[in-house]
């Protein structure tokens, strides 16, 4: 960064406008700002500082001090106006802060909110381009550029006013203090105490690694026994260095002793092996020989059981010729049972029917009975005959009592038809139109019916786009809601800094001892210590407003987080709704079209 002018006006001791040319200041490589105190050197930085970042450090930030001079004309309005290079980029700032003026109607005052310009000379056209006059938008593209903030600038760049003769004037303890209080060196040390911590979490690993390693060891001494030879095992204590070393040597040799013996072993495994197998084969060979000796013995025992047996086989044999002798006349006999048996029930059923015959016909013969029943049957005939008759004469009254209904029921139908035809036409006119109409409205329900889906996809879209809309908006307010707590805690705790530094030698005269030589001056005497004057705070109650900024803004974090991931979706949401009404325009043009060129 460097800069090339500064200009000033009705800005801390200046009543008037001042221009600060810095680049005719280092032309020689370096140069000083001096003069009697109160002639505004430490105002050139202030300047400089509320130039990029729009605040001062020091006390002059402190609520109600004000960057206004007391000696300029209500008139002129404070106003500084930084030309500097960044990045490589030419850039001018204008800042104007909060600042009474007078009322341009009646009188009194009333107050200027801040504003800021940021302007940036283009090198092709020779011209200042106007860039923002946003607050936010100025002080992250200077943040960005510069790659410090306003409080890591004021540390590094400009050193607080009074700091330095301390910092050469006391000893390594002071200055270390100093130092970390100028360059808030905590999140240094807190990093030194968390490798610290790491070593002797290190530390303690190794050792129960050692302790494991020692005791898995013994544990391989143990199931080794003498195969490590006269080898011992290492002396070395958990921790201690060498100790895996020693070890490993160790279970080498155990190793390679043991696998000696196992190769021995496996020599003995093969020959006893050989011998088992060769065992096998004269035991599987006598069991062999044992089953058909066994066999044989049991086929000799079975042959003189059947022979005692014969006499027994030889009498069923017989029995068995004689039953298949008797079984080719058992058809014949069953034949003759049956005919006897049907014979017997016809002799029955024959006297039966003579005991319910007349008395004329009881010993009558089979042609007396045949012409009785000729007779008879014809008897019956002309009975049935005349019977049908008379069904069929009931039948025809029935007939012709229905044909009459009918005929009447023909003429009142023929009525009717006769006036139904007399208005068929304007009937059949009007059906006509209804089925036309029919027609149109199932060409209207196919059309809908094909524009019902995608406007159910774009209610649908537009019911989630309203809803993420009111999910950003009430992102939006919890976002608010962050800054404000986060830009409420940092002027919190640089209040809290500031009235911290305005009673810091309260604070360095409480570690004063009587006869020690003090950590700024050096002096072993301290005739007037200062004291803490009420409202002093402490460092615990800076940490804590400190702790409670960084708090703060990991909450507004995470609001910007939660409102980029809805805006997301919002826009997503939004842009399926605009395809959606896309589509359904294309298919209702292309029904339309269709429609037109089926018509």
């Amino acid at each position: 960064m460097r800069l090339h002018k500064l200009t000033v006006t009705a800005f801390g001791p200046f009543g008037s406008s001042q221009d600060v040319d810095f680049d005719a200041l280092s032309s020689a490589g370096i140069f000083l700002l001096h003069g009697p105190t109160g002639a505004g050197k430490t105002s050139v930085l202030d300047a400089v500082c509320f130039a990029l970042y729009g605040a001062v450090p020091g006390a002059r930030q402190s609520p109600g001090a004000s960057l206004r001079s007391d000696h300029a004309p209500a008139d002129i309005a404070t106003e500084v106006c930084l030309e500097l290079t960044v990045a490589g980029r030419r850039l001018e700032i204008t800042r104007r802060p909060a600042q009474p003026r007078p009322k341009s109607r009646g009188t009194g005052f009333t107050t200027e909110r801040a504003q800021s310009w940021l302007r940036e000379y283009d090198s092709g056209s020779g011209a200042w381009q106007a860039m923002s006059r946003s607050h936010q938008e100025i002080g992250e593209e200077i943040t960005q550029l510069v790659g410090m903030s306003r409080d890591q600038f004021c540390q590094v760049v400009l050193l607080p006013q009074g700091e330095f003769a301390r910092f050469l004037r006391a000893d390594a303890e002071a200055r270390g203090k100093l130092l970390g209080r100028l360059f808030d060196t905590r999140r240094f040390a807190a990093v030194e105490d968390r490798l610290a911590e790491r070593r002797r979490g290190a530390e303690q690993q190794v050792r129960a690694g050692d302790e494991r390693l020692l005791a898995t060891a013994h544990r391989m001494e143990q199931a080794a026994g003498t195969a490590a030879g006269e080898w011992p095992l290492p002396r070395q204590q958990p921790g201690d260095p060498g100790l895996a070393a020693g070890v490993l040597e160790w279970a080498a040799v155990a190793r390679a002793g043991a696998r000696e013996e196992l190769d021995i072993a496996g020599c003995a495994l093969a020959a006893a092996e050989s011998r088992q197998a060769a065992a096998r084969r004269d035991l599987d060979a006598e069991r062999e020989l044992t089953r058909l000796q066994q066999r044989f013995e049991d086929a000799r025992q079975r042959a003189e059981l059947l022979e005692l047996r014969r006499p027994e086989r030889e009498a069923a044999q017989t029995r068995l010729e004689r039953a298949r002798k008797a079984e080719r006349v058992e058809p014949a006999l069953r034949l003759r049972e049956d005919a006897e048996r049907e014979h017997g029930g016809a002799s029955a059923e024959r006297d039966r029917a003579r005991a319910v015959l007349p008395p004329d016909l009881a010993d009558a013969g089979a042609e007396q009975l045949a012409a009785r029943e000729h007779k008879l049957r014809e008897d019956l005939g002309g009975l049935e005959a005349a019977r049908r008759a008379e069904r069929r004469s009931a039948e025809i009254s029935r007939e012709r009592t229905d044909l009459d209904r009918q005929a009447r029921a023909d003429d009142e139908i023929l009525q009717d038809a006769a006036g139904w035809l007399s208005g068929w036409e304007s009937l059949r006119r009007t059906h006509q139109e209804r089925i036309v109409a029919a027609q149109e409205a199932a060409t209207r329900a196919e059309q809908l019916a094909g524009r019902l889906d995608p406007a159910r996809r774009r209610l649908r879209a537009a019911r989630e786009r309203d809803a993420l809309a009111g999910r950003t908006e009430q992102a939006e307010d919890r976002l608010r809601t962050a800054r404000e707590r986060a830009n409420g805690a940092r002027e919190s705790w640089l209040d809290l800094k500031e009235r911290r530094l305005r009673g810091i030698a309260a604070e360095l005269a409480a570690g004063l001892v009587a006869g020690r030589p003090c950590a700024v001056c050096g002096s072993a005497e301290h005739p007037a210590p200062a004291r803490a004057e009420d409202g002093h705070v402490d460092p615990a109650a800076e940490e804590a407003a400190y702790q409670e900024y960084v708090r703060a803004g990991e909450s507004k974090a995470d609001a910007e987080r939660e409102l980029a991931v809805v805006r997301e979706a919002f826009t997503r949401a939004r842009e399926a709704t605009v395809w959606a009404s896309a589509g359904s325009r294309s298919n209702r043009w292309t029904r339309e079209s269709s429609s037109a060129a089926s018509g």
